[in-house]
């Protein structure tokens, strides 16, 4: 197995940004986010781009072996809707290395539908608030972009440009891959 650590040099600095900017959000917002590890709400399967499923389960591939097992067989037991199959006892069995949509899901996100602009998060954060400072809101169509491009990159590394760089995996596929 070669060495993969300089594909996810980009990711991985995404991941750091994004961290940043939700830690800014939890500052400036505090109690009106009930979001936090243990949080499990949203905790369903989601669709992940090749780099995001790589890092999934090169993850996976680091915990114990009993363990690897363990959230292998959930795949088979859960549908597409239900909870993510990494999810243990309330927490992410990989919270360091979850995904992005796993770190924003549930805080401010402007979404741009055609002419529309609207800011959506959890319907159990702010429940008192009635405005919102732009420095606490994610550009979605920004961080998607700029995913997407990253994903680009990593796929003509690691894949040497095929599969279609544009291909997501729901979480349990990622979980699945041998890598």
């Amino acid at each position: 197995m070669r060495n993969h650590s300089e594909l996810f040099n980009n990711y991985e600095l995404l991941l750091e940004k994004v961290d940043s900017l939700c830690a800014k959000i939890h500052t400036i917002c505090g109690d009106a986010i009930t979001c936090r590890e243990g949080c499990d709400g949203c905790c369903r399967h989601f669709s992940v781009f090749l780099v995001e499923a790589v890092s999934i389960a090169l993850a996976v591939g680091r915990l114990p072996e009993e363990r690897q097992r363990f959230l292998r067989s959930r795949v088979e037991s859960l549908k597409d809707g239900d909870i993510c199959p990494l999810l243990l006892d309330g927490s992410c069995a990989i919270y360091d290395h979850r995904p992005i949509i796993c770190r924003t899901h549930g805080l401010p996100i402007l979404i741009r539908e055609g002419e529309e602009v609207r800011v959506d998060f959890c319907p159990k954060n702010f429940r008192r608030t009635e405005t919102l400072n732009g420095d606490t809101v994610i550009d979605l169509d920004r961080l998607n972009q700029t995913l997407a491009a990253i994903n680009q990159v990593f796929v003509a590394g690691f894949f040497r440009g095929d599969p279609s760089r544009d291909l997501r995996l729901s979480m349990a596929d990622a979980l699945m891959l041998e890598i």
